[in-house]
């Protein structure tokens, strides 16, 4: 039987990755108007905060789909 992530685990996962989408929408926000990389960064933003509240009420197999969409997220991140 494989072990399921902790959800409080996979929470922060997600909380860092949407933490990431937050600071990239300043920054963009901060180089000018309105573009499409910013509506981009916003519509992951709002997935991230939609993917917080389903892990409330998540089953261990849900909490494993998030985490490894969020690890695969997270590491495609770090090499920007």
């Amino acid at each position: 039987m494989s072990e399921h992530p902790n959800p409080d685990v996979v929470k922060q996962l997600v909380q860092d990755v949407s933490n990431w989408y937050t600071e990239q929408i300043m920054k963009e926000r901060a180089a000018g108007p309105d573009s499409e990389r910013l509506k981009e960064l916003k519509e992951q933003w709002t997935a991230c905060a939609t993917d917080l509240q389903a892990l409330q009420d998540a089953d261990a197999d849900e909490v494993a789909e998030i985490a490894a969409r969020y690890a695969a997220r997270s590491q495609e991140l770090g090499g920007q």
